[in-house]
């Protein structure tokens, strides 16, 4: 689960201790088995910008008898890795935490359920209401995350005044006798509580209520776009006019819902988040001075995280190896507006090649373009087939979802990372066969490297604190 375990000795701590990396990391501290034979004691599991202070603080002699947490002659192992960002913390936390506590995850991460609208679609008169739960069977036609719950059913009641849905909960048995409510009063339900239209009817009514959600309104205001023309070539402006104020409301309804907010079964996305950057010695650093000793960092990876079905897979690494970064900084247009190859590659070999047995590409043999984007591809493949491979439980999707409504929702200057969703199109109907935007990817990947490359120095002291 973590990437490096290491006994915790006895002797020589602080010299142990001096060997952590000063850099943030999940880690776990394991006690000793209690009975021979019995399953050792539930670990610390946390999280830290600086994993060499917080050991020191956790298992030195020196902070032993205060008020704070102390384990020094208790743990004695201790896993941990190191981690590029606040998502990848996240998610390794959910990870560890669920392999070594159990089902107590919510608890220990302080997770709130995710806000989702569910259609109940295999009632016989189906509706639409908030919830906070996942079912495998109905991720078809249930639709989210949202910000919050109060953000969910503002959207689903104004949603519903395009429609005329039941909203009430209870499990109908028509029955011409009954009084109605006063939705069917202000014909705004169809009311089949008393029979007030034909199951086809209403069957028909609930299957453009999904498509409404399942497109957060772009398919129901193409219909009706399509039906205002057609009325107003008919000269029929009476009703092109009323089609048209309608669509108006909806886009602006259409505006309280995120672009996160999908049918589960088609949310996929990719997520860029920085990677860990690698200490390298400074060139002025002097031997006699190793003590106090100047660190550059540098990254040279990506991290990539699909989210597939709303489960997060990963992390896959893009490697930005000969990448040339456009400023996009400058405000103007240039030859470089997308990432290209440091390396020119020739489409010709020179005069005078010999053919492939020579080592050299022949004249008129053309070198495979797209460089960048076959890298992108393999890293996608394997995220891709990690997918097909695993299932998940309701429980392990409904965190993941908290995690991803958590990340997302912040705001936009404390949101780290880039996210990219499929390409909305109507050409197909399946959500897998809409490709990802991989041009827009791969500058989302200049843009998360660029900003994660910086040097940083950190003066690291004698005692490593």
């Amino acid at each position: 689960m973590l990437d490096i375990s290491l006994p915790i000795p006895t002797n020589d701590l602080e010299a142990w201790l001096l060997d952590l990396p000063p850099r943030p990391a999940v880690f776990a501290l394991f006690g000793p088995h209690a009975v021979e034979g019995s399953p050792a004691l539930e670990p610390y599991i946390s999280k830290t910008a600086n994993l060499r202070r917080r050991m020191h603080r956790l298992l030195a002699p020196s902070f032993a008898g205060g008020k704070r947490l102390h384990l020094g002659g208790t743990a004695v192992r201790l896993d941990y890795s190191e981690v590029g960002s606040e998502f990848a913390t996240a998610l390794l936390m959910l990870r560890a935490v669920r392999r070594y506590c159990g089902e107590r995850v919510r608890k220990h991460l302080h997770l709130r359920s995710p806000a989702l609208l569910r259609l109940a679609w295999e009632n016989r008169y189906p509706r639409v209401y908030v919830t906070n739960r996942v079912t495998q069977r109905a991720l078809a036609t249930t639709y989210g995350p949202f910000q919050s719950r109060a953000a969910a059913e503002r959207y689903l009641d104004d949603s519903l005044n395009f429609f005329e849905l039941r909203r009430c909960t209870e499990e109908l048995h028509p029955d011409p006798e009954f009084p109605g409510c006063v939705y069917s009063e202000m014909k705004m339900c169809l009311a089949p509580c008393f029979k007030g239209c034909s199951d086809e009817r209403y069957a028909t009514e609930a299957e453009q209520v999904r498509e409404y959600f399942a497109s957060r309104g772009a398919g129901t205001m193409a219909r009706l776009e399509k039906e205002r023309d057609a009325a107003s070539a008919a000269l029929d402006f009476e009703k092109a006019a009323r089609l048209h104020q309608q669509i108006q409301k909806m886009k602006t309804v259409a505006q309280q819902v995120a672009p996160l907010v999908h049918p589960l079964a088609d949310l996929d996305a990719v997520i860029l988040q920085p990677t860990i950057a690698q200490p390298i010695f400074a060139v002025e650093t002097k031997p006699e001075k190793m003590s106090n000793r100047a660190l550059r960092t540098e990254a040279t990876h990506v991290a990539i995280y699909l989210v597939h079905a709303g489960r997060i897979l990963g992390p896959g690494f893009y490697s930005v190896e000969g990448m040339r970064h456009p400023n996009e900084r400058a405000g103007s247009t240039s030859l470089f507006a997308h990432p290209t190859l440091l390396e020119p590659t020739p489409l010709e070999a020179p005069p005078g090649s010999q053919g492939a047995d020579s080592g050299v590409i022949s004249a008129g043999t053309k070198v495979a373009r797209g460089q960048l984007e076959q890298r992108l591809q393999a890293v996608m493949d394997d995220l891709e087939s990690q997918a097909r491979s695993e299932k998940a439980s309701p429980e392990l999707l409904s965190e993941h979802l908290s995690l991803l409504a958590r990340w997302y929702y912040r705001p936009a200057n404390r949101r780290v990372g880039e996210i990219f969703f499929r390409e909305e199109t109507t050409a197909v109907d399946s959500a897998e066969e809409r490709p990802f935007p991989f041009s827009q990817i791969l500058r989302g990947i200049s843009r998360v490297f660029c900003g994660q490359k910086d040097t940083l120095r950190v003066a690291v002291d004698a005692g490593g604190t």
